[in-house]
């Protein structure tokens, strides 16, 4: 096969012309093709273009969450930039170690890569209505009307913005490579300016366009949280958090804190669903305009739970919210019926913003509220006579879950424990998640480990799998409820080079048999399952059904129950989950 050497002759400022002259330069003899591709794209990497087919072939196949037409053709566009980006590298690796060249006709290989790859393309967009359905009929989902105009239009747009980006980087990067070689040698004078190229862009990415979208999220997320909504009105009875006699004023709990406490079922309701007499739930909340800082509103979160005889209850629950502050109901209002009210609950607001905003802006700010609310709540319940203390419970969904899991140290209560813990959905950062998943039984999936004996550490999913331990509970009760097609929960930024340790073995059951793990793909995959975790239907994905808490709430707060009424429970709150 014929391969032709490099000219080294080309000099590094006869690659710095303007690059919008060049690009727009049409040679004699170029076919229709060539100059269209020219005019309206640019000269093209024909590496570049192979592999960015290749990923918008693979994009197409399913992950964790079904995609819609816009989320599916945003992936696409980004994967194919990416495949694209990639194929660029190789190539221009391929040049720095100065090998051999394929001797190619490049408007004929431009050709034969065009007609192959819409080929390929139109086969992918067929087939991913079949591997999208994989995915939905788990989920009992319909059948979804396939928009694959819209999907390729997305692709095709974010593809060509993401390109250009790269051009004007390339731009800057040579001109400035080119000012550098009348000091440095070509070498160095590369390596300085594709650096300092490379910190303008991210100096304009990072303080224009993130701090600026950052700006305009944090002000409408304050504005949400300082919603007054007339349906939530001020508690009249001076037992209720924010009622006249409570230390905590309404207004300052912010919306998810009103709407907590306001929530859930009342005396009356549970009396009527158990036809015996019971409690009225204690909920206590401090938002974070009832205190200047963390101490402040972790003082009077425990001086109202002492004042409304929140350690008087036979369980005690310390909370952690998601970013908004927002305790999902699904979990709040099954511990409230099942313990008949003889339960309280104290949560403490570290932010306004959505999770994934909190995590990026303020990521040590929840678990500074989660440590200081657990230590303050735990120092008091401590203090009180063993036989008179209620049991002392932890709970967190999402952030929620990351935040409690750092707020306490297992070696400094192991001599006196708290009584049991509920995680759900886990994120993947979760440190103590990690080391019981990374520790887990041999045989046992990641999806649902099984931890030494299961005397400390259970996991469960929607099938209720808390009842295969080998040895009964200890002192110390933690539960992890975790979906399979949970990606918040498996997201991995390995899978970017190896293949997730969930999809090795048995798949969880609502896994798409059809999902197939790509190296780079597979990761911007999870990272859309990710921003859409929230939009799957209610117990798949990152959204938890009430009915799957009940099992675990049995577990962790120890309540002796009928398998009867445990059946009716689920059953009464499966109906309650259409509402919600």
């Amino acid at each position: 096969m014929p391969f032709k050497r490099r000219n080294k002759s080309n000099s590094l400022s006869a690659r710095t012309e303007d690059e919008p002259e060049r690009l727009s330069r049409l040679e004699a003899g170029d076919s229709p093709l060539s100059v269209i591709v020219r005019v309206f794209i640019g000269k093209l990497s024909l590496p570049g273009v192979v592999l960015a087919i290749a990923f918008f072939c693979a994009s197409l196949t399913p992950s964790l969450m079904p995609r819609e037409a816009l989320v599916q053709g945003s992936l696409s566009g980004i994967a194919a930039a990416v495949g694209y980006f990639i194929g660029v590298l190789l190539s221009s690796l391929w040049r720095l170690f100065e090998l051999p060249e394929l001797r190619l006709h490049r408007d004929k290989a431009l050709f034969w890569i065009a007609a192959f790859g819409v080929s390929a393309m139109a086969v992918a967009l067929w087939r991913s209505a079949v591997w999208q359905e994989s995915a939905r009929a788990l989920w009992q989902m319909a059948p979804l009307d396939a928009s694959y105009l819209e999907a390729v239009l997305v692709a095709a747009a974010l593809f060509m913005g993401l390109l250009w980006i790269g051009r004007l980087f390339m731009m800057l990067f040579r001109r400035l490579a080119a000012r550098m070689a009348t000091i440095f040698p070509t070498r160095v004078a590369t390596a300085i300016g594709f650096v300092i190229a490379a910190v303008i862009f991210w100096s304009i990415g990072e303080n224009v366009v993130l701090r600026g979208a950052l700006r305009l999220a944090d002000s409408s997320f304050q504005q949400l949280d300082d919603l007054m909504e007339d349906e939530v009105a001020a508690p009249t009875s001076s037992e209720k958090t924010g009622g006249p006699a409570s230390r905590l004023a309404w207004h300052g709990l912010g919306r998810q804190g009103r709407h907590y406490v306001a929530s859930g079922p009342t005396r009356s309701d549970i009396e009527g669903f158990w036809g015996e007499p019971a409690l009225e739930p204690i909920r206590v909340y401090a938002g974070l305009n009832n205190g200047d800082d963390i101490e402040t509103r972790v003082a009077l979160a425990l001086e109202e739970l002492i004042r409304q005889g929140g350690f008087e209850r036979s369980t005690l629950v310390i909370k952690a919210p998601t970013g908004t502050g927002w305790i999902d109901p699904a979990a709040a209002d099954t511990l409230d019926t099942l313990l008949r009210g003889d339960v309280a609950s104290v949560a403490l607001q570290y932010s306004y913003l959505t999770s994934w905003l909190s995590l990026l802006v303020e990521p040590e700010y929840g678990s500074e509220s989660a440590k200081a609310l657990f230590r303050a709540v735990y120092r008091h319940w401590k203090q009180l006579p063993p036989d008179e203390r209620p049991r002392l419970v932890l709970y967190g969904l999402s952030l929620g879950a990351l935040n409690s899991q750092s707020s306490v140290d297992l070696l400094e209560i192991v001599t006196d424990p708290f009584y049991g813990a509920l995680w759900v959905g886990p994120p993947f950062q979760s440190r103590m998640w990690n080391e019981f998943t990374m520790g887990r039984e041999a045989g046992s999936p990641a999806w649902l480990p099984r931890y030494g004996d299961g005397s400390i550490v259970r996991f469960t999913n929607q099938r209720a799998e808390l009842d295969t331990a080998s040895a009964a509970w200890g002192p110390l009760r933690i539960v992890y409820l975790q979906y399979a097609s949970d990606p918040v929960v498996f997201f991995d930024p390995r899978s970017a080079y190896r293949s997730p340790e969930w999809l090795s073995g048995v798949r969880g059951p609502d896994v798409s048999p059809e999902l197939t793990w790509y190296p780079v793909l597979t990761m911007l995959q999870l990272l859309f399952d990710m921003m859409i975790a929230t939009t799957s239907p209610i117990g798949y994905g990152h959204v938890y059904a009430p009915q799957h808490h009940v099992d675990p709430w049995i577990a962790v707060t120890g309540v002796e129950i009928d398998p009867a009424d445990v059946a009716r429970l689920k059953r009464h709150f499966t109906e309650v989950a259409k509402t919600y």
